[in-house]
């Protein structure tokens, strides 16, 4: 997997699980996914900083175990 993505081109969503006060956000981008099938998310507190690119398979198992509650708030 190519690390050296140009995330400028990128469209960026916020999650829906983010909080909305404005903590906790994650954003995430499908602009990767059929070229590089790859998905770039990101703190959206911080645009800039550093960016974690995901697998698309291993997003949409994320995704599906967030919608099955495999992962409890703490």
């Amino acid at each position: 997997m190519s690390t050296d993505l140009d995330l400028t081109a990128a469209e960026w969503i916020r999650s829906s699980y983010s909080d909305a006060n404005g903590g906790q956000c994650v954003e995430f981008s499908r602009t990767f996914a059929q070229t590089h099938d790859t998905i770039p998310v990101r703190d959206s507190k911080n645009p800039h900083g550093p960016v974690l690119i995901v697998s698309a398979a291993g997003w949409a198992s994320f995704v599906s175990g967030l919608i099955r509650g495999a992962f409890p708030a703490a």
